[in-house]
């Protein structure tokens, strides 16, 4: 699913609101989101899951192309650990 479709769904499950407001609101909860990962917070949502950030280490890479060795530069990388309820129903019999 992706955005436009999450806000589809979202205004034909409330026709009593817009969907501009749909889309407005959906935007301030991943603004937020962004936010709160940017200040090295965590996001957790009950039964869904957490988002954090990981910070990786700066190492040596390769070019696969020309075998060369680079630099790669150390580096911060969302991280998502899905809820026990999530794990749950995709795990249903």
């Amino acid at each position: 699913m992706i955005k436009s479709e999450l806000i589809a769904a979202l205004a034909s499950e409330n026709p009593h609101l817009t969907q501009r407001d749909i889309e407005r609101v959906v935007g301030v909860i991943l603004e937020r989101m962004i936010n709160a990962l940017e200040e090295g917070g965590r996001v957790e949502l009950r039964g869904f899951g957490a988002f954090s950030v990981r910070a990786r280490p700066a190492r040596a890479g390769r070019n696969p192309r020309t075998g060369e060795t680079v630099e790669v530069r150390a580096k911060h990388v969302p991280f998502f650990k899905s809820g026990k309820e999530l794990r749950a129903r995709l795990n249903a019999d």
